[in-house]
């Protein structure tokens, strides 16, 4: 209690010294820390992609005749993408910032076990940045498959053990995150009072904790096999290729769910907020489509393998279940569109992005429908079509909702408003660019182009399909500017914000912007009619 009294006389913001804020144990400034780290692994590897796209931009070599630097920028923006930005944003920035406060904590259960989780993740970046100054950067993309990732002469244990340091970040703010949400609940938090976001955040948590150690087995193995001289991968010595690549997909499908479960949390709430409305069929979201997804998402990897030499019956088994795994995900759906109908929605910049999001999540989830199919995708697989499939259902998609979670919560974590008109042609001349870019993918891969090629003098037909793409791409980089400048423009003369300017029902708008040390003067007790989705209610926790 004495901890808590002196915390309270701090004052809370951006006011503390460098040194408070690298030795700092509040889950607040931790997922700040996540979510500038994220931005820039997000910049780096979106300057990846704008390499990779201006080589492809015409046809023969452009900015390098090395495929191998080619690899690399492959590499580092697949790798930089998923391991350093998406998950860490989410299951970082978002999971750090907002549980706690949703649920009445204080802060986290274990706040060093805390601070431990997001040093870690600073390391796997300054470790991933190696990449650009050692003489034999990885080469592997983010999949690391044998036999190319044992013969290269790229550093493929760098890419190790970038893997292994991410991975631990993740499993340490797993058990702190679910100890969080079972334990450290206010007075009358029940369960079926949590935010979606809550549900989604403990639902990738429990994804993490069973496969993380899974996709740690396989990279290490990989990295036995280079250097101790085993033979786990070596056909030769007894070893298989494709035991990698299935302990690979083992993990990596499962986080796919790890990044949509909280995107889509995190889009409920903004939806909830703005439409001013309950959540659509509550149960049927947590049960049906949350739980639905945790339960099945380890039974789909083997679509990644339809091409790789699987018996038939593994193939048409898992193409039942991948098929199948669109219901729960479709229950999610449901509950986003049905509360928005009939809603009083207000059209702000938070409100687009999510907008946004159900539409490139439904072109992203529509197209996935024939990859899943065995007797398409082994016409398909290995195409720009995939690529064009997997940007729109969780990169693009998940990338707004990132964007949307940072302009809705941007008055609670800076106690200023953000400029309306820079956020919204922010994210218009965004979705111009994304739809630009990987909708015209569709066509060149359903045309025939193999992802992963550094030419393509076998096509030249799709010159000029490949010029509209890169085009696509500086319009992305110079949203992704703008967004920059409207975040740095209201953090710097943007008006002064009120405690809940977006009028919530949620817990962590009730407190004071930006929360205290401790989030709460007084710890919440609520009442039996509270919900955090109880709009058309009067009464308050």
């Amino acid at each position: 209690m004495h901890a808590t009294a002196e915390a309270m006389r701090h004052k809370p913001g951006f006011g503390q010294t460098l040194k408070e804020w690298i030795f700092t144990i509040d889950h607040k400034r931790i997922g700040i820390l996540y979510l500038i780290g994220s931005l820039a692994a997000f910049a780096v590897a979106g300057l990846m992609a704008l390499l990779i796209r201006i080589e492809l931009g015409s046809l023969g070599p452009t900015l390098t005749s090395n495929p191998g630097t080619y690899n690399v920028w492959l590499y580092f923006h697949g790798a930089a993408m998923i391991l350093a930005f998406q998950i860490p944003a989410l299951t970082g920035f978002l999971a750090n910032y907002l549980v706690p406060l949703m649920i009445g904590a204080r802060d986290m259960a274990f706040p060093r076990l805390n601070a431990l989780s997001l040093w870690l993740y600073w390391a796997g970046i300054i470790v991933a940045l190696l990449t650009f100054v050692i003489p034999d950067p990885p080469d592997v993309m983010w999949t690391g498959y044998p036999p190319y990732s044992l013969i290269t002469g790229g550093n493929t244990a760098l890419y190790v053990f970038t893997v292994h340091l991410m991975g631990f970040s993740s499993i340490v703010g797993g058990i702190n995150l679910l100890t969080t949400i079972f334990y450290m609940r206010a007075p009358g938090m029940k369960l079926n009072k949590l935010n979606i976001f809550v549900w989604s955040t403990l639902g990738a948590f429990v994804l993490q904790l069973i496969f993380i150690p899974v996709l740690a087995a396989a990279v290490t193995t990989l990295l036995f096999d280079k250097y101790l001289g085993t033979h786990f991968y070596d056909p030769a010595n007894g070893g298989d290729v494709l035991l990698y690549q299935n302990l690979f997909w083992f993990y990596s499908h499962p986080a796919v769910y790890v990044i949509l479960l909280p995107t889509i949390g995190m889009i409920f709430d903004i939806v909830a907020t703005f439409a001013k409305n309950r959540v659509f069929n509550y149960n049927m979201v947590v049960y049906g489509g949350i739980g639905g997804v945790v339960l099945m998402s380890g039974e789909v990897w083997i679509h990644h393998l339809f091409t790789s030499g699987m018996p038939d019956w593994i193939r048409i088994g898992m193409m039942i279940s991948t098929l199948l795994i669109s219901i729960p995900v479709g229950l999610l759906m449901i509950g986003l569109l049905g509360t928005l109908y009939r809603g009083a929605i207000q059209y702000t910049t938070p409100m687009l992005y999510a907008v946004g999001f159900i539409f490139l999540f439904l072109i992203g989830g529509l197209t996935g429908i024939p990859n899943a199919m065995t007797a398409i995708d082994l016409y398909i697989h290995d195409t720009h079509f995939v690529v064009a499939h997997f940007h729109y259902v969780m990169a693009v998609a998940t990338t707004f909702a990132i964007f949307g979670s940072v302009y809705y919560l941007f008055p609670k974590m800076t106690g200023r408003m953000y400029s309306e008109t820079l956020g919204k042609l922010g994210f218009f001349i965004l979705f111009a660019g994304v739809n630009i870019t990987f909708f015209t993918m569709f066509i060149v891969g359903f045309k025939g182009m193999p992802r992963r090629y550094f030419d393509y003098q076998q096509f030249p037909q799709l010159e000029g399909l490949h010029h509209i793409i890169t085009i696509g791409a500086y319009i992305i980089g110079i949203a992704a500017l703008l967004i920059l400048i409207s975040w740095i423009h209201g953090l710097v003369a943007g008006k002064k914000a009120t405690d809940n300017p977006w009028g919530s029902k949620s817990l962590e708008w009730t407190t004071s912007t930006p929360p205290p040390p401790g989030n709460f003067r007084e710890l919440p007790i609520l009442t039996e009619e509270w919900h955090p989705y109880g709009y058309g209610r009067s009464e308050q926790p």
